[in-house]
């Protein structure tokens, strides 16, 4: 039931986006889309089918099995469910805002993340293109932090739901009106914000890691309000990578983090 919830949500929001998209785009393309999108959505199934092979019950069925067994540190307490949800969540939020900063600084992390930054394109799809071995990592993460604190399950199904739709959100080749836009971006990680993120500069590129809320940049001192190139201007993707992804086939991204750039 979880993972039809899930999968329910991500379809509405990524269907969306791409509405949104193909009315009111941001930039045009380098790379033809089509092309990128099959890549990009046969990245996510491998991804999705590998990490129910590893763990076949899902993070919410962690959760659930570390309830029963009183694992963790929420379950060492008589807390009420609203707030062990909402510590929950921001504890996730901020384990995966220093994992992704690892990703970025350890290499052979980095050669699997730069799967996602060697995009030449910054669409909805680009935040489904990661490599199979960072998602189950990335899985691994969770599970190890959903143990420790004993996160409950709601939490659990909540704090997935609204990151993937973060993720899709802030990938959008779009962008909101500019007054919006200054207001929204006091909350949370903007398109504007997340293509700094993806640009080649390099300072650029290790700035904004947030995936959804923006005070951990703030808190943490990676916070890059503007591109030095300006907002339409940003040069996107890896420059080592450009031309190897100007077709971006699927079994290219799957090699890309055991090739010497």
């Amino acid at each position: 039931m979880e993972a039809w919830i899930r999968l329910s949500i991500f379809v509405a929001v990524l269907a969306l986006m791409l509405v949104w998209e193909a009315k009111r785009p941001k930039r045009s393309g380098r790379v033809n889309r089509w092309h990128r999108w099959r890549s990009h959505l046969g990245l996510i199934v491998t991804s999705s089918v590998l990490m129910r092979l590893v763990v076949p019950l899902g993070l919410t069925g962690i959760a659930l099995w570390a309830s029963e067994h009183d694992w963790g540190a929420f379950n060492q307490f008589e807390l009420p469910l609203w707030l062990a949800v909402m510590v929950s969540m921001i504890a996730l939020d901020l384990v995966l805002y220093w994992q992704h900063r690892l990703f970025h600084r350890v290499p052979w992390l980095w050669r699997l993340h730069r799967v996602h930054h060697a995009d030449p394109d910054f669409d909805v799809t680009t935040g489904v293109r990661f490599h199979p071995i960072e998602m189950i990592l990335s899985l691994a993460i969770k599970a190890a932090t959903i143990l420790i604190l004993g996160v409950p399950a709601t939490a659990v199904l909540i704090f997935e739901i609204i990151l993937n739709a973060c993720s899709l959100f802030n990938h959008g080749n779009v962008q909101l009106p500019t007054k919006l836009e200054a207001g929204v971006r006091k909350v949370l990680i903007t398109q504007e914000l997340h293509r700094i993120h993806h640009s080649s500069v390099k300072r650029e590129t290790n700035s904004n890691y947030g995936f959804s809320v923006v005070w951990w940049d703030w808190l943490f001192g990676s916070y890059t309000d503007q591109s030095r190139a300006g907002s339409d201007n940003v040069d996107i993707g890896l420059r080592e990578f450009r031309e190897e992804q100007r077709n971006t086939p699927f079994w290219t991204l799957l090699l890309l983090p055991f090739k010497d750039k």
